[in-house]
């Protein structure tokens, strides 16, 4: 199937609409359809985009009003879209793990729109990666109804399982599990063609949920970014998550600055052919401080701008081309 815009069907009455290239706040989204009703899988970055798609998706939902909707984890590019959901289905169920609901509120549209808005160095920042979202009058719709481990949802007659597996990319991270039609959806666990970013880690929670989908009896995988796949998707992911923890735990046992073993740690990746063609390079520096967070309670994590800066850093030359 080809790697483009829009609505994509999966069989079975599953959907996937992809948004390349996949890179910052260009995420996918799902839906399944039962008998007069649908489940939506997470909305888009902004409003206009999340209208957009359900324009796309009317031709099904006609028929199968979304009943549900199911953010995977708090990330905007995921869940900022759900006012227009609620817009045009007053009943809709908004379904997240507690702590997705937790921690949404924690980097509402109104941050970004003044990040994004701000003068000098900082705006010039966030431009580079949200300049293309509109985040301006945006409302955060809240999740009505919150579960811990596993929860089972019926989308007229099909039974779809909601498998808690963060903390790891974010505090909550949820994936969605089709029985029926072997689908996995997977929020921003699986990024494909693009460099995971591990904002809450452990990194070995990250590669856990990666062997829990191996085990499954999937066939297709709907990513968070990225084209749609399979399990050897699962696997590439995996081995990235694998290869960064251990480096850095070397470097942290060694006395390395988590800055400095970033870009160590970068060079081997961009000699690495598994890897070296991902877009988002930059994403190493965050991975790398996540691994030395986890190793030592007392690291102090740089702020959200200082983050944004490395990455930015790091995408702009460095380690990527060394």
């Amino acid at each position: 199937m080809t790697y483009s815009k829009g609505l994509h069907e999966l069989g079975d009455n599953c959907f996937a609409y992809l948004q390349p290239d996949g890179g910052w706040g260009w995420s996918n989204a799902g839906l399944v359809v039962g008998d007069g009703q649908s489940l939506l899988v997470d909305t888009l970055f902004d409003t206009k985009l999340t209208a957009a798609m359900l324009d796309t998706m009317s031709i099904y939902t006609a028929a199968a009003p979304i009943d549900s909707l199911v953010n995977t984890h708090a990330n905007g590019d995921h869940c900022y879209g759900n006012s227009e959901v609620r817009a045009r289905w007053s009943a809709v169920n908004i379904v997240a793990t507690e702590a997705t609901a937790r921690e949404m509120p924690e980097v509402p549209p109104s941050m970004l729109a003044a990040l994004n808005n701000a003068p000098g160095d900082v705006g010039e920042l966030f431009r580079n990666f949200f300049g293309e979202f509109d985040f301006d009058d945006i409302e955060l719709e809240l999740p009505d109804t919150t579960f811990t481990g596993r929860r089972t949802i019926e989308v007229g007659g099909r039974l779809v399982e909601l498998i808690e597996v963060g903390p790891a990319h974010t505090d909550g991270d949820a994936i969605v599990y089709v029985h029926d039609a072997a689908t996995v959806y997977t929020g921003d666990i699986l990024f494909i063609g693009g460099t995971p970013i591990v904002w809450a880690g452990p990194l070995s929670n990250w590669v856990a949920a990666c062997d829990l989908m191996l085990g499954m009896d999937i066939t297709t995988v709907v990513p968070g970014h990225g084209p749609l796949t399979d399990k050897s998707g699962v696997r590439e992911v995996r081995e990235y998550l694998s290869f960064v923890d251990r480096e850095a735990s070397g470097r942290h046992a060694a006395g390395i600055d988590a800055f400095d073993a970033a870009r160590d740690i970068g060079r081997a990746l961009a000699a690495d052919e598994r890897f070296s063609e991902w877009g988002e390079f930059g994403r190493i520096a965050v991975n790398v401080d996540t691994v030395y967070r986890s190793l030592d309670p007392n690291h102090a994590t740089p702020d959200v701008v200082e983050q944004f800066r490395r990455m930015a850093e790091l995408e702009a030359g460095g380690a990527a081309h060394a």
